[in-house]
């Protein structure tokens, strides 16, 4: 598989190089030591292919137009944190935490994991899947290996000090919980209100940990529109392309209470968070996709029945052959066109709107 589409990765590479000196990155040298990342399927790049869940990608055709095939990338191509990792200037891509080795917890590691929500309940219909709180977990133990490695916790604390965390939870505690009545009862139990406190009084928690834990540089990613994701629009879009309301209404709830939570963390010693307003970004491509040199934003490129939305990306399943001109890969997941564009913008805001208060490359320099 690799070698079918090892063509195609010089294409995606050369994209990003030039997005990097476009921004004025010096590829060769990161701007910052380490990148640790903490997510759900949208950034998962391989921690649950050896776990037993139905939320995995290590399978073609995902990863076609990626260099190393199927690698558990929930796309064709890169991810956004593939394309922030490059343009922070690392070499190689940020690996999953599932076999890093010692060296590679220096320089970061992902703790994405497909499925995984802020409550511990979301997605278990999928199968295992690693919560938020699981993938704190595995952090800290990555920084008790980091202590050792490093000789004592100020050295490590130091290190740390200086990487860039990002976290995008929370999608799935409305895809794969609170919207989903047959296996939750969270949608009858809470008011979208009330289920955005009880999320983020969970996620401020865990966010605690962590810079408890050294973090000080750290990003929170909001949740992007769900309710125009093919899947949502298969199952409750009257014209299969008017967005679910209802859905994207509740998230806009969440991303408001998120983005409040940069200023309560700002003001711990040392500390430099900020919101990516991804949810933002999306609604602006969407908006004029032609502009971003897309052109199809209601259908998956790979998917079963109606806006190819109501069966995922099928092992082995033909997908379409335009796929730098969709903005979802499959029934929930963008393509690396989409994730290039994203992932630009949180690195580079295009608009004063898409960051809260700075973006990934002045949080570097910080």
């Amino acid at each position: 598989m690799a070698g079918a589409c090892s063509w195609q990765w010089p294409l995606a590479a050369a994209a990003i190089v030039m997005l990097a000196a476009v921004a004025g990155v010096a590829v060769a040298a990161p701007q910052v030591p380490c990148y640790f990342v903490f997510g759900d399927s949208l950034v998962d790049n391989g921690n649950n292919n050896d776990i037993v869940s139905l939320a995995r990608a290590n399978y073609p055709p995902y990863g076609i137009d990626f260099a190393g095939g199927p690698t558990g990338r929930f796309s064709n191509g890169l991810t956004t944190v593939d394309v922030i990792s490059k343009l922070l200037g690392f070499d190689d891509f940020i690996p999953p935490f599932a076999g890093a080795s010692s060296d590679q917890l220096l320089t970061g590691v992902n703790f994405a994991s497909a499925a995984a929500g802020i409550r511990e309940e979301t997605g278990q219909q999928l199968g295992a899947r690693i919560s938020f709180s699981g993938q704190v977990q595995n952090y800290q133990s990555a920084v008790q290996q980091l202590v050792s490695i490093l000789g004592d916790e100020d050295t490590a604390a130091e290190h740390l000090s200086r990487c860039i965390f990002t976290v995008g939870m929370g999608s799935n505690d409305y895809l794969n919980n609170y919207f989903m009545p047959a296996f939750y009862n969270t949608g009858s139990q809470y008011t979208p209100e009330q289920y955005a406190d009880d999320l983020i009084g969970r996620y401020t928690q865990l966010l605690r940990s962590m810079y408890g834990n050294g973090a000080r540089k750290v990003a929170v990613i909001g949740v992007g529109q769900v309710g125009c994701s093919p899947n949502e629009l298969a199952q409750q879009s009257d014209n299969g392309v008017t967005c679910v309301e209802r859905i994207n209404s509740a998230i806009k709830i969440f991303n408001q209470k998120l983005s409040g939570l940069v200023e309560q963390f700002n003001s711990l010693p040392g500390a430099h968070f900020t919101y990516i307003n991804i949810y933002g970004i999306f609604e602006d491509i969407l908006r004029s996709p032609g502009s971003h040199g897309l052109r199809v934003t209601n259908q998956g490129c790979c998917g079963v029945g109606r806006n190819n939305g109501q069966v995922t990306c099928l092992p082995f399943q033909t997908p379409c052959a335009n796929r730098h001109e969709y903005v979802f890969w499959d029934a929930f997941h963008p393509t690396e066109a989409a994730n290039v564009l994203v992932g630009q913008r949180a690195y580079s805001a295009r608009l004063s709107s898409d960051v809260h208060p700075v973006d990934l490359r002045t949080l570097a320099r910080l």
